[in-house]
């Protein structure tokens, strides 16, 4: 029995009796065929040679017949088939018919569990349903970060620390995306046609690339858990210092963001290469390997849960000390960021507890859709909250299409007088606890502009 069918014999075991148990009772077999084949005396003439197939046991078979032998008993649900036969033909030429592949042919439907196709092939509906569902997310997602960013980017008066950092989390939300997208097209591209195992084998002029958009992959998401990160520290230095510069932090949020990722991922694919060098390393079977990758992604979760903890902490002792005004833009951001923290360290850190080992069954498919349809959804929600819902976002690209509407509006041959006034001085960055020389600038309803708040 070949690897792909060895696997399906393990993974039907579950039901009928442990994988560990299963393989035992192979090698029993196999220890046994291999004792029959070297006592039984060989037969007169030529005939097609005795051997085990790594499934049955074949003894020699005369040309021109069709061999059969009896559904081997290591199979867990054998006391349902135990009355079939495995066929096989023994070709003129004394050698046993092949199929297309080379390889020598063989029925075995009648040792098929016909009770366990149900169960696999409804799981594996539901997989693809999962797929499909996270594909929509991901793509949702990654049309409105790329909104999102260009809106940012495009407003001068966006343009400082706090949105910097808001930008930088939406380009790590976009390269996520895109890199998962990505893998799962190289993945389902290439491969091989005609498979029915569950386990299906890469082409090999697909392994490299798929291998390569599996780093890129991990790479991503450990840049994304770094911005997450970089936001509830940049937030929790505005609440507790008061003379906070985020220009001076900047360059180091840019090196947790895109710089740290660097550090395991890196030696994830040496490791992984090494030691686990299999398919496209979408599976994770040795568990040391993989913690390479999940230790630093499950430390950010956790510190950044710590963080939500004492922000809303914070929160609550300047409420009860009536410290909080109505135009304090601490509060103003706070708020905003307070809607995404829990939603990413809370959900993360409920998965974390519930670990995938320890699930099973039920549990372990809802636990998978909850993961999946949250992180393909992040991408949108964080943009809602950032960008979309933000009031000077909105004021922002009001100022603008007004903009628009005046230039179409007025004749070209218009000319414009001097500016009335002394010239608009740039506003800065104001750190939390400190003063402006100048006041704070307003539109026309009384509410602070953008930058008044960077």
């Amino acid at each position: 029995m070949g690897p792909p069918l060895l696997r399906r014999v393990l993974r039907g075991a579950e039901g009928e009796r442990s994988a560990a148990a299963t393989l035992a009772a192979w090698q029993q077999y196999r220890h046994a065929c291999e004792l029959r084949l070297l006592h039984d005396p060989p037969a007169p003439g030529p005939v097609c040679n005795r051997s085990f197939d790594m499934y049955v046991c074949w003894g020699d078979a005369a040309p021109n017949s069709t061999a059969t032998s009896p559904c081997p008993w290591y199979l867990p649900w054998h006391h349902r088939v135990q009355g079939g036969v495995v066929v096989r033909r023994c070709g003129p030429d004394g050698q046993w018919v092949t199929d297309g592949s080379g390889r020598p042919w063989r029925d075995h439907s009648q040792c098929e569990d016909t009770e366990q196709e149900t169960p696999l092939q409804r799981q594996a509906w539901l997989l693809e349903q999962f797929r499909l569902v996270y594909t929509v997310g991901y793509s949702v997602s990654l049309i409105s970060l790329l909104l999102a960013l260009l809106l940012l980017l495009l407003f001068r008066r966006l343009r400082c620390t706090r949105n910097y950092i808001h930008a930088n989390l939406f380009l790590s939300f976009v390269l996520r995306a895109g890199a998962i997208l990505t893998r799962d097209a190289l993945l389902h591209r290439h491969l091989r046609p005609g498979t029915t195992d569950p386990l299906q084998v890469l082409s090999q002029e697909a392994v490299a690339g798929c291998r390569l958009a599996q780093a890129l992959t991990q790479y991503c998401v450990g840049a994304n858990y770094g911005w997450l990160l970089a936001e509830g520290l940049f937030l929790h230095k505005l609440l507790v210092l008061a003379t906070f510069s985020g220009d001076r932090c900047l360059p180091a949020f840019l090196l947790l963001g895109w710089g740290a990722p660097v550090l395991f991922v890196v030696p994830w694919v040496v490791v992984r290469y090494l030691y686990e060098n299999e398919g496209c390393w979408e599976r994770n079977e040795k568990a040391a390997v993989w913690w390479i990758i999940r230790c630093p992604i499950l430390m950010a979760v956790v510190v950044n849960f710590v963080v939500f903890v004492r922000i809303v902490r914070i929160l609550v002792a300047k409420v009860r000390a009536h410290q909080v005004a109505r135009g304090d833009c601490r509060v103003r951001l706070a708020k905003s960021t307070l809607t995404l923290i829990p939603l990413l360290g809370v959900h993360e850190a409920a998965f974390a507890l519930l670990a995938e080992e320890r699930a099973g069954g039920t549990v372990r498919l809802v636990r998978l859709f909850l993961q999946l349809l949250l992180s393909s959804c992040q991408g949108l929600i964080v943009s809602v909250l950032y960008c979309f819902v933000n009031k000077e976002v909105q004021a922002e690209v009001r100022r603008g299409w007004q903009r628009c509407r005046l230039a179409t509006s007025c004749p070209p041959h218009t000319a414009r007088g001097p500016p009335r006034g002394p010239p608009r001085r740039p506003n800065r960055y104001v750190a939390v606890g400190g003063a402006h020389p100048h006041p704070t600038p307003q539109d026309p309803a009384g509410h602070p502009l953008a930058e008044s708040c960077c």
